[in-house]
């Protein structure tokens, strides 16, 4: 799950998909074997995900992390409290805030939710969040409303992306949108 939140980062998750299917072949979901894989080696398998080499230093940062602060035992860390996981993601290079509540809520399985580009241009139109609204502004629009339940805020986070993907593209679909009886769109 932590190898998908760093490879997602500016890439679809088809290509995603592509590159953790080469990893799983190769038998390499691991952080004991992506720790001893070289990056070079590793940079090739996940190459479909795009910014390989970006990637895997990043991968590397986090699974170095894991495996010099908590002796490899992701266990460990998800056993702290929600804040410190956080925390402790973020000190990543590389892990920032998306990312570190991807891997937050999917992989410690904890209530926060998860912000991206396709939540804030989603709220951004319909009006109901500023434009200069920053991530912990949008996060905090769904913490303060929504009762938090793990599989609400994955739900949530995962009809933002379908409708992001779908209708509220760069490009909108405004009137094919589930949304748009909703909230009157606002188009500058």
């Amino acid at each position: 799950m932590m190898v998908g939140a760093i490879l997602t980062q500016n890439t679809s998750w088809n290509n995603v998909e592509k590159a953790i299917l080469n990893l799983k072949e190769k038998s390499l979901l691991s952080i004991q074997k992506l720790s001893q894989i070289p990056a070079s080696i590793l940079a090739e398998y996940i190459r479909p995900a795009g910014y390989y080499n970006l990637k895997v230093k990043r991968l590397k940062n986090l699974i170095n992390f894991i495996v010099d602060r908590y002796n490899g035992d992701i266990k460990t860390l998800f056993s702290l409290d929600t804040d410190t996981i956080r925390e402790e993601l973020l000190t990543v290079k590389g892990i920032g805030l998306e990312t570190a509540d991807s891997i937050v809520l999917y992989g410690a399985g904890r209530p926060i939710f998860v912000v991206d580009t396709y939540t804030h241009r989603i709220l951004t139109r319909h009006g109901l969040i500023e434009e200069e609204a920053g991530y912990n502004d949008l996060q905090s629009f769904f913490m303060d409303n929504l009762s938090h339940d793990v599989d609400l805020f994955k739900e949530y986070h995962a009809l933002i992306v379908k409708t992001g993907k779908d209708f509220c593209r760069r490009e909108p679909r405004c009137s094919e949108c589930p949304l748009d009886s909703l909230y009157k769109v606002k188009h500058d």
